[in-house]
């Protein structure tokens, strides 16, 4: 990076400059410093900075701002080295609770821009690294209706028995019948109050799937299978397809327009254009390994590990397979590695169709 022409950020007319650091526990990692306003670019009386109030108090002026336990770190930094920083910057104090306890961040300064200017770093910082959290939970709608989940089963069979030879394939990196299910989008839930809040967006978005729907459940056909790279002899996913019966785009519209208001929340990030609706039959992530990580009762190996199957006699002998037919009427916001008795990932909120 040239330190002269730093790249620049513009986020709601203001400009930032991005500049790598060294933090603890992890790799180079951007930090973003603020480029304004000055001192004396006072907020209005009242203002609030976004969505934070900004009080004033005796000494000053105060602003308290939520922010998940496990993300406090960052803003502290190396031996405080990046909440110094902050402090010393915008003329603030920087208050952070103990690690591991949810509460809010308190940040005080004798200015109200000050205090503002504190409050958007802060907020920049934690979006930041907010982005690096791997997901907890996700956004679904379960496929494991008794019928297809008996289709999955002779298809797993009939792949077994013809295509066990091939490369990679192996009983292992197929999907638990349970599970089977469409994935709709991800989101990083942080801590209880954030789950909260995504299941209240998830209540909120019943009125236009019923517009959509009409109250009525969608009759879905899962026939044929799909893989998500390039090359058939190297694939690590391997999908059944998805669609109405009478082919119309409702199920499509519903999940484009989930995303679309998880995202406006900011609670989900937008990956695609529109949402692929996929049902994963096959993944090497699924695969048993002696030398994997332990992830919830299983050794599952890691991304970087992952060996890839040679799909291409099963591309051939079930391009067209029906894995079988079922009624949609619920959305969950399933949470990632947890099952519930019926073996379905556990719920933190659903709502139905009709």
């Amino acid at each position: 990076m040239d330190v002269l022409r730093p790249p620049l950020i513009n986020i709601n007319g203001r400009i930032y400059r991005r500049n790598i650091v060294q933090q603890q526990h992890y790799e180079e990692e951007e930090y973003i410093s603020y480029m304004g306003p000055s001192e004396s670019e006072d907020l209005a009386e009242g203002e609030t900075c976004d969505i934070h109030y900004i009080e004033e108090t005796e000494k000053g002026f105060r602003c308290a701002i939520d922010v998940p336990s496990v993300l406090y770190k960052y803003i502290i930094g190396k031996k405080g080295e990046t909440r110094k920083r902050l402090e010393f910057d915008t003329k603030t104090s920087i208050s952070i609770p103990k690690q591991g306890v949810e509460g809010q961040i308190v940040i005080t300064g004798s200015q109200k821009s000050a205090v503002s200017s504190a409050i958007t770093r802060v907020e920049i910082l934690v979006g930041s690294f907010r982005k690096k959290q791997p997901f907890t939970h996700f956004l679904s709608f379960p496929l494991n209706d008794p019928k297809v989940q008996e289709g999955f089963l002779k298809f797993k069979d009939e792949a077994l028995k013809q295509c066990s030879q091939d490369h990679g394939v192996e009983e292992s990196i197929f999907q638990n019948p349970a599970k089977l299910h469409l994935t709709v989008g991800t989101l990083a839930l942080l801590n209880d109050a954030e789950v909260r809040k995504a299941c209240e967006h998830l209540q909120e978005c019943q009125h236009f799937i019923r517009d959509i729907t009409g109250g009525k459940p969608l009759s879905l056909e899962v026939r044929g299978i799909e893989y998500m790279n390039d090359d058939p002899a190297m694939v690590d996913v391997l999908y059944a397809k998805v669609n109405k019966k009478d082919r119309s785009d409702q199920l499509q519209l519903i999940a484009d327009r989930l995303v679309e208001y998880f995202v406006s929340a900011g609670l989900m990030v937008r990956e695609w254009d529109k949402v692929k609706l996929h049902g994963t039959v096959m993944n090497t992530l699924f695969r048993k390994d002696s030398t994997a990580e332990e992830v919830g009762g299983a050794r599952r190996q890691t991304t970087s590990e992952r060996e890839a199957f040679d799909a291409r006699n099963i591309l051939k002998k079930f391009d067209s397979y029906c894995f079988g037919e079922c009624d949609l009427n619920t959305v969950h916001l399933s949470q990632r590695y947890s099952t519930d008795c019926t073996g379905y990932y556990t719920s933190a909120g659903s709502i139905s169709f009709s």
